[in-house]
C-alpha cells in the first residue's frame, strides 16, 4: 500500500492539532511544522505516525531546509494544509511597519515559499492537495486589522492564482475561510458570556478540510466559508 503523506504547516493546540488527528486517523503519515517543537514533539509522540519540525515559514532558508528533510524522512507529499497565521492587531496609526511585514511574511509569503517547495513533485506526479486556512479578513478590513487583513487578502489572491494555474495539472488548491472565533481556552476567558454556539469547533474544521481533499476533480471547490450557526453575518 502506498504511503500517504500530509504536511500541516502551523500546528498548535487548536485547528492544527485537530488537522493532525483527523489525517492520522485516515492513515496519513504526518509532518507537523511550527516555530517551536515544544507542542509538536508531544503531539507527534501521541499520534505515532508523525514527525515534528521547527520551521519559520516567513524565511526561505528555513522553509527549504525543512522541506528537504521532510522529503528525506517521508517521501512525496500528497497534502499540504497551510494553517500558519499571525494576527497583529491595530488601526492604521497604531501598527508598526514591522508588524505589517511580519503578518505578510507568515500569512502570504510563507504560502508562496511552501508551495514552491512541493509543486514540482506534485506536477511530476499529476496530483496533490493544497488546502489554505484563511479568514474573513481576506475579504474585508476592520478598524483593528490594518496589518492582518492585507496579509490575508494577499494570501487569498495567491491561493486563487495557484488554483487556476495548478488545477489543470491535477493539483487541487482550496481556501477555507473561517468566519468565527475558534473554541480555545483563551477565547473562552476573553468572552466568558458567549454561548457554545458562538464558537468554531476545531474538530469540525478538520472534517471540512479532510472533505476537501476527497473531492472529485469534476466538483472541486476553491473557496469554502465556514461559520458557526450562531454567528451573525
Amino acid at each position: 500500500m502506498t504511503k500517504k503523506v500530509c504536511v500541516i504547516v502551523g500546528v498548535g493546540p487548536g485547528n492544527g492539532a485537530a488537522f493532525a488527528s483527523r489525517f492520522s486517523k485516515e492513515g496519513y503519515h504526518l509532518a507537523l511544522l511550527a516555530r517551536s517543537k515544544t507542542f509538536t514533539n508531544e503531539l507527534a509522540d501521541k499520534l505515532g505516525n508523525a514527525y515534528s519540525y521547527e520551521c519559520d515559514v516567513g524565511h526561505s532558508d528555513s522553509v527549504e531546509k525543512t522541506f528537504k528533510q521532510i522529503q528525506q524522512d517521508l517521501g512525496a507529499i500528497d497534502v499540504i494544509v497551510y494553517n500558519a497565521g499571525l494576527g497583529l492587531w491595530g488601526n492604521i496609526e497604531e501598527i508598526k511597519p514591522k508588524d505589517f511585514e511580519a503578518s505578510w511574511r507568515v500569512n502570504a509569503l510563507g504560502l508562496l515559499l511552501v508551495s514552491q517547495c512541493v509543486i514540482p513533485k506534485m506536477k511530476q506526479n499529476g496530483r496533490g492537495k493544497l488546502i489554505i486556512i484563511g479568514a474573513t479578513a481576506s475579504k474585508r478590513g476592520a478598524v483593528k486589522t490594518a496589518a492582518f487583513a492585507p496579509a490575508k487578502a494577499a494570501q487569498r489572491s495567491l491561493a486563487e492564482s495557484m488554483a487556476k494555474y495548478l488545477g489543470p495539472m491535477g493539483i487541487h488548491v482550496a481556501l477555507v475561510i473561517i468566519d468565527g472565533i475558534v473554541d480555545l481556552p483563551k477565547a473562552r476567558e476573553y468572552m466568558p458570556n458567549k454561548p457554545d454556539s458562538f464558537f468554531v469547533k476545531s474538530d469540525d474544521v478538520a472534517d471540512t478540510v479532510f472533505w476537501l481533499t476527497q473531492q472529485a476533480p469534476s466538483t472541486w471547490s476553491f473557496e469554502v466559508e465556514i461559520r458557526p450557526f450562531g454567528e451573525a453575518w
